[in-house]
């Protein structure tokens, strides 16, 4: 696609730098190429893992995989609050968490298991690693979190681009989503009490999983007696 630029800046009221518009549209349209392909890359090694897992074990350790892209604004705010220029080359610089993807997995063991295996592959490389399972937030948040770099090919070559990764079971993506929105549902701070509440039914669900992950073990068990 071209642009007639005499036309554009005939009607360019505010003098803005058309030239310099159209290299930074073109370049975040890449970034955004870029990015979601990064997630393609990841999600197909994921989903070699869990095929793997089932011809091993006949079981699957992974429920579902998701994945998102920041939105443009997202990208800009944050930039903007790291005092960073709102351009492609800082997204690649600054920013690790534009291309995220989400494992939901069903015990609690298989999040650790599939953060092995994918540490495993030459061509990944996991450069931060945040355990909130072993340490929670102090709200009760539980998920692993994993920044990866991964290479892409493109027809100008390879870029290595990062992608956060996290890890969680059923029951902890259950409590996160619900506590997110009832916090983003009012503008006001989640009084103390609730809060407190929020945090010891992490605790409970936290427990659940475990106990969840020991029947299981136990049945596998008498199967393996059989």
């Amino acid at each position: 696609m071209e642009f007639d630029l005499s036309v554009l800046n005939k009607e360019n009221p505010y003098n803005i730098n058309i030239e310099k518009f159209i290299e930074q549209f073109y370049g975040f349209i890449q970034i955004n190429h870029l990015y979601d392909s990064a997630i393609h890359m990841i999600e197909t090694k994921l989903e070699i893992i869990d095929s793997e897992f089932q011809s091993n074990f006949s079981r699957n350790p992974i429920h579902n995989i998701s994945s998102r892209l920041k939105s443009p604004e997202s990208i800009a705010n944050k930039l903007i609050k790291k005092g960073i220029p709102i351009t492609a080359e800082s997204i690649l610089s600054n920013l690790h968490d534009i291309a995220g993807v989400r494992v939901i997995c069903h015990y609690i063991e298989d999040i650790y298991q599939i953060a092995h295996y994918l540490s495993m592959h030459d061509d990944i490389r996991i450069i931060k690693q945040k355990d909130y399972i072993q340490n929670p937030k102090p709200s009760g948040y539980r998920s692993l979190h994993l920044i990866v770099t991964v290479p892409v090919y493109l027809s100008t070559g390879k870029k290595v681009v990062p992608v956060e990764i996290q890890i969680r079971t059923i029951a902890m993506d259950f409590w996160a989503s619900l506590e997110h929105q009832l916090r983003y549902k009012t503008k006001n701070n989640v009084p103390a009490d609730l809060s407190e509440e929020l945090r010891s039914l992490a605790d409970t669900i936290n427990s659940t999983d475990m106990r969840m992950e020991d029947i299981y073990h136990k049945i596998n068990d008498l199967d393996d007696e059989e």
